[in-house]
């Protein structure tokens, strides 16, 4: 039996959490789908081909991750993959809470599809892409917070 899941988020860019998620829920299915999706309440800085590629470079040691752009529904789109699972990152309870009300959201429009929380290590709990981006803008240091690549590509962007 193949076990399949999507990892959805904006990824804008993929921060060193992000990838702690991606490497954990890839030893725990056969297959993993980073799911690159639409959010009209953010405003992005990469679009979706540049964050697909800082993906997928910063993936290559992990041979069942795949990367997706997707659109509409995420649950739809996570059952039109054959994904059984979708996996979210907590970093506190303030996620939790939205996350429970996305995750139930979820259930009622497609029951076959589960959401799985994995927590964050410790270390990235307080890292978003928001925060990431905001000390990238004033030229902060980032080697906490991204691989040296999205480094790179920040760089490139607030320069």
């Amino acid at each position: 039996m193949n076990r399949k899941a999507v990892y959805p988020g904006t990824f804008d860019p993929m921060t060193r959490g992000h990838l702690n998620i991606i490497e954990r829920a890839s030893a725990m299915y056969d297959e993993v789908i980073v799911l690159i999706m639409y959010n009209g309440v953010k405003k992005c800085t990469f679009t979706e081909l540049e964050r697909k590629e800082m993906i997928e470079r910063e993936t290559t040691h992990l041979n069942n991750v795949k990367v997706h752009i997707g659109q509409g529904l995420t649950v739809h789109t996570a059952s039109a993959l054959g994904a059984e699972v979708m996996i979210r990152g907590i970093r506190a309870t303030s996620d939790y809470e939205y996350e429970l009300q996305i995750a139930t959201a979820n259930m009622m429009l497609d029951p076959k599809v589960e959401t799985v929380f994995l927590m964050s290590r410790p270390e990235y709990s307080f890292v978003s892409s928001t925060t990431v981006k905001e000390i990238a803008m004033f030229h902060g240091e980032l080697s906490n917070f991204v691989t040296p690549y999205v480094r790179q590509c920040l760089m490139q962007k607030y320069q």
